[in-house]
């Protein structure tokens, strides 16, 4: 398979990710606990690639987020593009490829980036902070690692991920 190739694929995996977080994600549940698959393709694409490209998909992808929620704009963009950085820096401390570490990651990921979005944007404060933190931010963190775990899954061989080795 040429490098060409595997770009195409690896750019339809991601397409898709986008095109399910609005088309699917309405029904998957309530909008605090359904998985986020646009941040999911963010971190899928992160440990496959260099920091500063990551970081840099992590910021339009944040900058897409904070369109369509403009409470607080800027601080999405900054929180995805830090974590995008993180987790493509992680690729060399961490093997990503297996399925578990990468589900500790997506559970990791949305985790920090609640929390850095939480701080940057400066739009919750007393128990808002401690239930979205205590209660949402796990169970959509929870969600988007299964999601993750189950696109790396159906589609390894587009993103080339070795199971089971």
């Amino acid at each position: 398979m040429t490098w060409r190739s595997e770009r195409i694929r690896v750019a339809l995996v991601l397409g898709l990710l986008a095109v399910g977080h609005f088309a699917l994600r309405p029904w998957l549940g309530s909008p605090r606990i359904a998985p986020d698959l646009l941040f999911l393709a963010v971190l899928v694409y992160a440990v496959r690639t260099r920091p500063g490209r990551a970081a840099v998909a992590g910021f339009l992808i944040g900058l897409l987020s904070d369109s369509l929620n403009p409470v607080a704009f800027g601080s999405a963009m900054l929180a995805y593009a830090v974590v995008g950085y993180l987790a493509a820096w992680g690729k060399a401390v961490f093997f990503a490829d297996n399925p578990a570490v990468a589900g500790g990651l997506f559970f990791a990921g949305v985790v920090i980036r609640d929390v850095l979005v939480l701080l940057w944007g400066g739009h919750a404060a007393g128990t808002t902070v401690f239930w979205q933190l205590a209660l949402w931010t796990p169970l959509q963190a929870l969600t988007t690692a299964i999601s993750g775990v189950l696109v790396l899954l159906l589609f390894r061989e587009s993103l080339h991920v070795r199971v089971g080795e």
